[in-house]
């Protein structure tokens, strides 16, 4: 009744693909294609199968599932994905996924969906104006949806329609490696930062304090969703160490809880903060985010990202003459590959020697604290809305 069939891919690796044929006064009334990575696996599969189909009233039933699995979108799919994951799926991931289905191909049915379907996809988000990363990115979690369909609910979507997919993407150049980014702000990008947040803070005191928050993202190397996690339960203060929960980390971000080194700036920020809340820096990531980019555009800072202050904080690390397991042990990468990058960086001192803002963002009593710790650099300007209007 059943057969398995090897065959040989395009890229050399093998497939096993497992054929069942039930047939009936000459007709074949039953019909089911599998493909697995090994052999051993497809046999274990097809003798479970072939037990199952021969229990009595079975293929009538099995002939029923098959055509109501077949009326299954992406959407559907994509919902089941979600609500059977026994692991919590990040954020990033769960806004993907989310976003597909707002595109045709979630409504079409499982079975219809090949791999034109899913590079028209691809092409259709590039089109949207986001990167061919970005691309890559949400081909990669839809990919997960594909992988797990047929074999946990035997859903009919096509994993090898998939595969070829994503060949295709990459060969037309719809997606792209996520590249390292090399920007790193200069001292009169922080300098004129700073002192616009601490103007704001002076005048909305109830405003997220993001001079603190970008001078212990930059000592601390820590990520913006990384600080807004840290609670004052994770600080360890006489071993100068704090806990950072669900670390980001390919293939596994939740419970990937680290204890990472804090330099002793980012120490004395943290013994700086107020304790009125469990967290250290209780303030949402979306707040961070937009205070960010505001200030940059109106200062005229183009390229700048949060992100670029974690860079920034691992070069200062690698210029003070960390070596690479001490480097890791602050930033909290678990490959020292990833910090081979920084290797090239000469040991050239801490270009953060001396400067005015590291008292500023020390000092825990407002009433101690200088209002403006450096000059204010004279390309700096607040202009009223009037002057942005007209240009002035």
């Amino acid at each position: 009744m059943g057969t398995i069939i090897k065959r040989k891919r395009k890229d050399g690796s093998t497939s096993w693909l497992t054929q069942i044929a039930i047939r009936r006064a000459g007709k074949t009334v039953f019909r089911e294609n599998r493909t697995f990575e090994r052999r051993s696996i497809a046999a274990a599969w097809l003798e479970k199968r072939e037990k199952d189909l021969a229990k009595p009233g079975a293929l009538e039933d099995f002939r029923a599932g098959d055509h109501k699995r077949r009326d299954v979108t992406l959407a559907d799919a994509i919902d089941k994905y979600v609500d059977d994951s026994a692991k919590a799926i990040g954020r990033t991931k769960s806004q993907v996924l989310k976003s597909i289905k707002n595109f045709d191909i979630a409504g079409k049915p499982c079975a219809e969906i090949d791999s034109a379907d899913i590079v028209a996809f691809a092409q259709e988000k590039l089109k949207s104006g986001v990167t061919p990363q970005t691309v890559s990115n949400y081909m990669s979690h839809m990919s997960a949806v594909f992988t797990v369909a047929g074999p946990a609910w035997n859903y009919p979507l096509d994993e090898k329609a998939m595969r070829d997919a994503l060949i295709v993407a990459k060969k037309l150049g719809l997606t792209q490696k996520s590249r390292h980014r090399d920007r790193r702000p200069t001292l009169d990008e922080l300098d004129r930062l700073m002192t616009h947040f601490l103007d704001r803070s002076i005048r909305r005191p109830s405003s997220v304090p993001m001079h603190r928050v970008m001078a212990f993202a930059i000592f601390s190397t820590r990520r913006q969703e990384e600080i807004t996690r840290i609670s004052w339960a994770d600080l360890d203060q006489d071993g100068k160490r704090v806990l950072v929960r669900d670390m980001k980390n390919p293939g596994e971000k939740i419970g990937n809880d680290v204890w990472c080194d804090l330099p002793d700036p980012a120490l004395a920020i943290i013994e700086a903060m107020p304790r009125h809340s469990e967290q250290i820096f209780p303030y949402s990531t979306d707040a961070i985010s937009a205070s960010f980019t505001r200030a940059n555009q109106f200062l005229g800072i183009e390229d700048l990202r949060f992100h670029d202050l974690r860079h920034e904080g691992v070069s200062r690390l690698f210029e003070i003459g960390y070596n690479v397991p001490h480097a890791a042990a602050v930033s909290g990468h678990r490959s020292w590959v990833s910090l081979k990058r920084y290797t090239h960086l000469r040991q050239t001192g801490d270009k953060y020697k001396g400067w005015g803002w590291i008292t500023e963002v020390t000092t825990h009593d407002p009433k101690q604290r200088e209002r403006r710790p450096v000059r204010r650099p004279a390309t700096v300007r607040i202009r009223t809305k009037s002057a942005r209007k007209h240009g002035n």
